[in-house]
């Protein structure tokens, strides 16, 4: 079976990699989706995003990168795929994944969408929060795979501009 794990990975944490890990051991190929938001203000464009991805991913066989402007569930009927795995950290999250697993079925009834909860180490971990911390000169380098901190400490010295 065939799943997609949509985000923004902006970046990309140890927490997701954490789902991405386990949905890796639970089915056939998963397919790391990044949903362009245009509402949201992103540090790395979309290409740098694809760029983490594929090496914190790179010991996965069943784990491929892909990226999309669009409703997730236009990519899934145009993939023919029609399942969703999403991760749990808190209450909060439930609450808001429920709504959008509800509408993705609404508006695609043969659509299903797992929850995984995050592990206890990764709870509380967002990229928004690594984003602001790091903004901050906090040390985020437990919080995210080595090559990411680096391009964030480089995007916050303006090495990049």
């Amino acid at each position: 079976m065939k799943v997609v794990y949509p985000g923004s990975f902006d970046p990309i944490t140890l927490g997701h990699l954490d789902i991405i890990q386990r949905a890796s051991s639970k089915f056939d190929e998963v397919v790391v989706l990044i949903l362009n938001n245009p509402s949201k203000k992103v540090m790395f464009d979309v290409s740098q995003r694809i760029s983490f991805i594929e090496e914190a991913i790179k010991n996965y066989d069943n784990v491929i990168v892909d990226s999309y402007d669009g409703l997730l569930v236009e990519y899934l009927r145009i993939n023919r795929i029609d399942s969703i795995v999403k991760g749990l950290r808190a209450f909060t999250d439930f609450e808001y994944e429920f709504q959008m697993a509800l509408m993705n079925h609404y508006l695609e009834p043969d659509m299903e969408t797992f929850f995984l909860m995050t592990s206890n180490k990764y709870s509380f971990v967002s990229s928004s929060m690594v984003k602001e911390a790091s903004k901050f000169g906090a040390d985020i380098s437990a919080l995210v795979p080595k090559h990411v901190n680096a391009a964030i400490i480089s995007k916050i010295r303006g090495d990049n501009q």
